[in-house]
């Protein structure tokens, strides 16, 4: 269009208060404005009130929102397919952060498709440490050694661990560090100190008669658990028992979710910063100097810390 042109047109819009339509801009651009979540479907879960899900949504949809994009909220299919691809090919969204990613076949299929055609994507909370994908995650291999040292030096020699399935990394990692911690106090880990929930608190809460046993029969005097919500379940569970926190055994979470601060007593637990986790994996996408400054395809690891409260 010629600068003659352009003035006349510009100054007619003015004169008639025309504002342009966004979804045709969007359009015309092939962009959707939207940055997409996708989330799993867990059944008998409400997603959002998790202090997990909550914190890393909380991070993302401030970055989106700073950077002019909208939320696209996306549930996976309990059972069903994974393409994510299709979301970018029929413009939905212009780019996407996966939650609750599982090393699952269907998964690296879906993953593997995203990353051949080129579309922007970053993974929370779990690694594929062969590929390389955008993520941004947290040291849960030095949460884990912190909260097992942090029970050693507090004279627990049979320290019992609840972790969550291994499909997911940040269980594998706090597996990881919870034998490293053992091993390098010279204590010995066995299968029979080692238990699997599903991340829970209800999956916690099932898992207190076994270890109520072992606590009673002398050969469990701690447990370390994979997140709050299975440590609540858990101690909810031993205490209908009779057995108390602090007098009959000792326990740590992980997360430092609003709940380990009100339960009674309140629980140590491992401090992960979800909500600058969902940050910095919105900003990877869409913020045009933090992308400028970082990596693609590098992993960002953030600290995590622990808090010492009064189950230890």
């Amino acid at each position: 269009m010629k600068d003659e042109t352009r003035e006349r047109v510009l100054r007619a819009a003015a004169e008639i208060g025309y504002v342009p339509n966004a979804l045709a801009q969007q359009f015309a651009r092939r962009k959707s404005g939207n940055i997409g979540v996708i989330l799993p479907f867990v059944p008998k879960v409400h997603l959002f009130s998790t202090y997990y899900f909550s914190e890393i949504l909380s991070g993302i949809g401030e970055t989106a929102k700073r950077c002019g994009y909208d939320l696209l909220l996306i549930f996976r299919e309990y059972g069903g397919g994974r393409d994510y691809a299709k979301l970018f090919r029929t413009q939905k969204i212009d780019a996407c952060i996966v939650l609750g990613s599982e090393n699952v076949p269907e998964e690296r299929v879906a993953l593997t498709e995203l990353k051949s055609e080129g579309y922007p994507f970053c993974l929370v909370n779990q690694r594929y440490d062969e590929e390389s994908y955008a993520t941004v995650d947290s040291d849960h291999m030095a949460g884990s050694m912190a909260a097992v040292n942090h029970l050693i030096e507090r004279g627990r020699r049979n320290i019992a661990f609840l972790n969550g399935p291994e499909q997911y990394s940040n269980s594998t990692d706090r597996l990881q560090g919870y034998t490293l911690a053992l091993q390098a106090a010279g204590l010995p880990v066995t299968a029979e100190q080692i238990f699997i929930g599903n991340y829970s608190r209800k999956s916690g809460y099932e898992m207190a008669e076994r270890i109520g046993k072992a606590i009673g029969d002398g050969v469990i005097d701690a447990v370390f658990a994979a997140n709050d919500r299975m440590a609540i379940g858990l101690m909810q569970g031993l205490r209908e028992r009779g057995y108390e926190t602090g007098r009959d055994y000792s326990l740590v979470g992980y997360d430092d979710s609003d709940s380990s601060r009100i339960i009674s007593p309140m629980l140590t637990t491992v401090a992960v910063p979800f909500y600058e986790m969902g940050r910095r994996a919105a900003a990877r996408l869409l913020d045009v100097e933090y992308k400028a400054a970082g990596a693609e395809g590098e992993l960002e690891l953030l600290p995590v810390r622990l808090i010492a409260r009064e189950t230890t």
